[in-house]
């Protein structure tokens, strides 16, 4: 297990002094990306490699939003190794220890160069601390689109600032623009993001949004390949 240690600062907060959700998941996401120092042996072997992990899909359960000065700590861990896909919890917790955040996500080993899966040797998967799988509702990481019945949006460009060293667009961002697209006052209890295709600088998303009474899924679109599917699930409050 890796841990960070946060807090809720001003430029992570929204216009109620909350943790935006968009902040909570680069959270996650540093604390998932820096985890591999504390695995040499998997280190090694991509840095030998030349290999990287991608996110693949992420679920999020939202138990409670942090406010403004809260201190926080942000745990990650693996359960699960296959050589060429790898399953982590990354939870978030306030000061008395208890989950503001549940999250399962799947990562793809790739290569830097090609961006094609790549494996990893089973001598180098038996270096690997796993650790238990942690509770919460865990979902199909497949997001199904309706066949019908979706909104066309406008389109919404890659810009550089959405560029993460990977050089494809960060997945918090995807999250991000889908989020200005949802009803005001909607406020989010679950997240599904499922991605296919990495959007680059330049591109041209186009967001297509399907609404039922039970979520909002929105998928974004570049030259007619879906990029990233997410399912926003609303608080009964909403």
């Amino acid at each position: 297990m890796y841990s960070l240690k946060y807090k809720v600062t001003t430029s992570t907060c929204d216009q109620n002094g909350r943790l935006k959700l968009y902040s909570a998941l680069q959270m996650m996401q540093d604390c998932s990306e820096m985890w591999i120092d504390s695995e040499p042996g998997v280190k090694t072997f991509f840095e030998q490699q030349g290999m990287t992990q991608l996110l693949a899909s992420r679920q999020v359960e939202v138990i409670r939003v942090p406010e403004y000065k809260e201190e926080l700590t942000v745990t990650t861990s693996v359960y699960g190794m296959k050589p060429m896909f790898g399953f982590r919890n990354t939870f978030i917790y306030d000061a008395t220890g208890k989950p503001c955040y549940r999250t399962w996500s799947m990562g793809a080993f790739v290569d830097k160069t090609t961006g094609k899966l790549k494996r990893v040797d089973d001598a180098t998967i038996a270096t690997l601390t796993l650790e238990p799988q942690l509770e919460m509702n865990y979902r199909d990481r497949r997001i199904i689109l309706p066949r019908e019945g979706g909104c066309e949006l406008a389109p919404v460009q890659v810009l550089r600032a959405d560029i993460d060293y990977n050089r494809h667009m960060n997945n918090a961002n995807y999250i991000r623009m889908a989020m200005e697209l949802l009803p005001d006052g909607f406020e989010v209890k679950g997240l599904r993001v499922e991605y296919r295709v990495a959007a680059k600088r330049g591109d041209v998303l186009i967001p297509t949004m399907f609404t039922s009474a039970d979520a909002i899924v929105i998928a974004l679109a570049a030259e007619g390949e879906t990029c990233a599917i997410m399912e926003f699930t609303p608080a009964k409050e909403s």
